[in-house]
């Protein structure tokens, strides 16, 4: 039986991906339908989350499904040393899907490869994020009415982003120029500089953050530093603060400019930015239900024609 575990953006091809943000689409238009009726999700989450899980618990809960897992690691039988196959395989039993966020890279890609049921990859350490990405493609489309040709700008942790990794993977369908902008502690590394050579992906690398740096940005994709992937505290409090965005540096953007965020943000955004028409990261995280409930449909293996054929409720 076909695997349609989702673990990765980059196995989605250029049609796949235009074909699940028509799917988002239509489920922005009416978001409440049955189609999954009768069937269980499992969200097991064993590192924090917010948005992601409560994004994908909601586009369950809309689409007829019921949801069972956990938020914390600590009140399951990995605690007392169950392994991550003996989970996985457990679960199996109860749902129909998995929804699984882990701390350690590569756990998504196992999952898959043992589970009798599909895995979605929630995040898997600092490696990759595909449901962030495709609610990052879906805003970054409905912004600028394209995903061709885009200049689109990655600032703060691209070292541990597994966000912008993702993001850069699944853009390389549509001739961007990407400008990394990070510090050298935390500078995009050497595999997906090599992913960009590979696949004819324009890339320009800057340290300075400024508003003549990021004049001619279409999106400004903007990511904290995250304290827990460092081992080094004291080279986190180095670069914490680095890049901060604020209202003044938008006066001379293009009008067109949306910043995206995956959220939580630390410091990294101002304040004053968020009446700013250009700030798009509420928007953005909303946008993460359409896409979500798109994703647990087509893994599910309902399609596109299933979807606009359902009767709305």
């Amino acid at each position: 039986m076909e695997n349609r575990s989702l673990v990765t953006i980059a196995e989605h091809s250029k049609e796949k991906i235009l074909y699940m943000l028509e799917m988002a689409k239509q489920f922005e238009m009416n978001p409440n339908r049955r189609l999954l009726q009768g069937k269980v999700v499992a969200t097991l989450f064993f590192e924090p989350s917010t948005r992601t899980r409560l994004s994908f618990e909601t586009a369950a809960n809309r689409l007829g499904a019921r949801v069972i897992g956990f938020t914390d690691p600590k009140v399951t039988s990995s605690s007392k040393g169950e392994t991550l196959k003996d989970t996985i395989m457990m679960v199996s039993n109860y749902a129909d899907i998995i929804v699984m966020r882990h701390y350690l890279e590569g756990a998504a890609r196992y999952a898959s490869e043992i589970a009798p049921v599909p895995i979605v990859n929630a995040g898997d350490g600092a490696n990759q994020h595909p449901s962030q990405t495709m609610l990052d493609l879906y805003s970054i489309y409905k912004t600028q009415g394209t995903l061709e040709n885009l200049n689109i700008f990655l600032v703060g942790d691209l070292k541990y982003g597994r966000t912008v990794h993702s993001l850069l993977m699944a853009m390389r369908h549509f001739n961007p120029t990407f400008h990394f902008i990070a510090p050298e502690e935390l500078k995009m590394p050497e595999e997906y500089k090599l992913y960009c050579k590979e696949h004819q992906i324009k890339y320009v690398e800057h340290t300075d953050f400024t508003e003549e740096t990021i004049a001619n940005a279409d999106i400004l994709y903007m990511t904290r530093v995250q304290r827990e992937r460092f081992t080094d505290l004291m080279e986190y409090e180095r670069v914490k603060n680095v890049y901060i965005l604020r209202n003044k540096m938008l006066e001379h953007t293009r009008p067109n400019l949306r910043i995206l965020h995956p959220l939580p943000r630390v410091n990294e955004i101002a304040y004053d930015v968020d009446d700013n028409p250009k700030a798009y990261y509420f928007q953005q995280a909303q946008n993460g239900l359409y896409a979500r409930e798109a994703i647990l449909c087509d893994v599910l293996g309902i399609t596109l024609e299933d979807v606009k054929n359902d009767i709305l409720l």
